[in-house]
């Protein structure tokens, strides 16, 4: 498959890259960065582009490949761009009538103790410090909610995404936290990233939301 990536070289981004290169695909990374593009390893595309800016772009970008992923992640202080990128994804991908896959956030997804709080809502469950992100998640979850041209599927990651180990082994979920059996609500980017080209090579989904995390 050709797949084209927006926030390639983020944490999730990078990951989702390298997976994808692994399993023979054709890539083109998309970030606002040349450096760190030329920091990805691999034979692969690299276009320069800021969606909040060059939102004009994402068409020709998009044009020729046969799904997106999107791993967008404003940086610090801009946590509320995340809409308006995630849009203009959603936006491209109608245009081209290709399947968009998104990374979301956990915000809303349900606490596994049942009692009907989300990680945004539930007290003390998330540091001040992540709170702008949680919350410009939630709105990005709003604005799917609302989106029915583009063909997108949202995929959550757990509470805690860390680096380690590629294990190719998880477990999928829809509105609830997938937590191991200590409670653990976790996952390594590498193995979100086998969850994302898992989906997006299935491509048997529209307008899900969904989630995965280690059991």
């Amino acid at each position: 498959m050709k797949l084209i990536v927006f926030g390639a070289t983020g944490d999730v981004g990078s990951h989702v890259v390298a997976e994808a290169l692994a399993r023979g695909h054709a890539v083109t990374a998309v970030a606002r960065s040349r450096d760190r593009l030329d920091k990805l390893p691999g034979n692969l595309r690299r276009e320069v582009g800021d969606l909040m800016i060059d939102a004009d772009i994402t068409v020709g970008l998009m044009a020729g490949h046969d799904a997106v992923i999107g791993a967008l992640r404003p940086p610090t202080g801009s946590e509320t761009d995340l809409v308006g990128l995630t849009r203009t994804l959603l936006e491209g991908a109608a245009e081209t009538s290709l399947p968009v896959f998104v990374t979301g956030g956990a915000a809303t997804l349900k606490l596994a103790d049942g009692s009907g709080d989300t990680v945004l809502t539930a007290p003390g469950f998330l540091p001040d410090a992540v709170c702008p992100i949680a919350e410009a998640c939630a709105a990005q979850d709003a604005l799917l909610e609302t989106e029915n041209e583009a063909a997108w599927t949202c995929l959550r990651p757990p509470a805690l995404l860390l680096q380690g180990p590629r294990t190719g082994h998880y477990v999928s979920g829809t509105d609830t936290l997938v937590t191991d059996a200590e409670g653990n609500s976790q996952i390594s980017y590498a193995d979100f990233a086998v969850a994302m080209l898992d989906l997006t090579e299935a491509r048997d989904g529209r307008h899900k939301r969904l989630t995965v995390g280690w059991r």
